[in-house]
């Protein structure tokens, strides 16, 4: 069996590869997104008890490999199910796609977090926060700048800040969509993290508008693992176990 830790468009399609090859797996989300995607394989939500829930876990699934598909910053569980995975002698594998690299008439900005922009982006200015639900509360050092995020989800609760709007919605899926929505709430600047993939129209539409970018650089993968950048690589990698 190879456990599969889901939650990016790169781990639904390599359920699907899984499946069609009959190589058994099963999946696990970590249950953020309450309305997930399904995927190809059986799936598990939430968490392992830790680092020692986890391995009892791997142990009485008889886990032949681990394929870490999460998102690029997923910052606990890849670290921890490395670890893990080592002290079993279970093979690890990251699939991590390529990050975004900007081209020609992009005005991108490297910036190590939330005290940095707010460092760069003036008070009063129109923030698009392009970043996900979760750490909300992380950017609260933007107060006093007219803010808004875009989630998945419906919002919960008090927003964590004064200035936040935030919005339930999916990203727009062409350029046209995304210009749309930058400028109907007035988008001076954009922040986001360099999580590669697909969606990137909004990445388009900031250099259409002439937007400055402000883009958060990933954080590296765990030190001594294989990293593929693709489903192919990692459906080789399966294979060969």
């Amino acid at each position: 069996m190879i456990l599969l830790l889901a939650g990016t468009a790169e781990a639904r399609a390599l359920a699907e590869a899984l499946t069609a090859e009959g190589i058994a797996t099963e999946a696990s989300l970590a249950g953020v997104t309450r309305a997930a995607r399904p995927l190809a394989v059986p799936v598990r939500t939430g968490g392992f008890g830790g680092a020692e829930g986890f391995a009892d876990w791997l142990r009485a699934r008889g886990a032949r490999g681990l394929v870490d598909a999460t998102h690029p910053f997923a910052l606990r569980i890849g670290p921890r199910s490395a670890a893990v995975c080592r002290a079993l002698g279970v093979p690890y594998l990251r699939l991590l796609r390529q990050p975004w690299a900007a081209g020609p008439g992009d005005d991108w900005r490297e910036v190590a977090g939330p005290e940095e922009v707010a460092r760069i982006v003036p008070e009063g200015a129109a923030v698009f926060l392009a970043l996900g639900a979760q750490h909300l509360a992380d950017w609260a050092c933007l107060a006093g700048r007219r803010v808004v995020a875009r989630q998945l989800d419906p919002p919960e609760g008090p927003a964590p800040f004064a200035g936040l709007e935030r919005i339930a919605a999916p990203p727009g899926e062409s350029v046209a969509e995304e210009v749309g929505f930058l400028q109907r709430k007035g988008i001076e600047w954009v922040v986001t993290r360099n999580s590669g993939g697909p969606a990137r129209a909004k990445l388009a539409a900031a250099r259409e508008l002439g937007l400055p970018v402000l883009m958060i650089p990933r954080p590296p993968p765990p030190v001594g693992v294989e990293v593929v950048a693709d489903v192919a690589g990692a459906m080789d990698w399966v294979r060969a176990l």
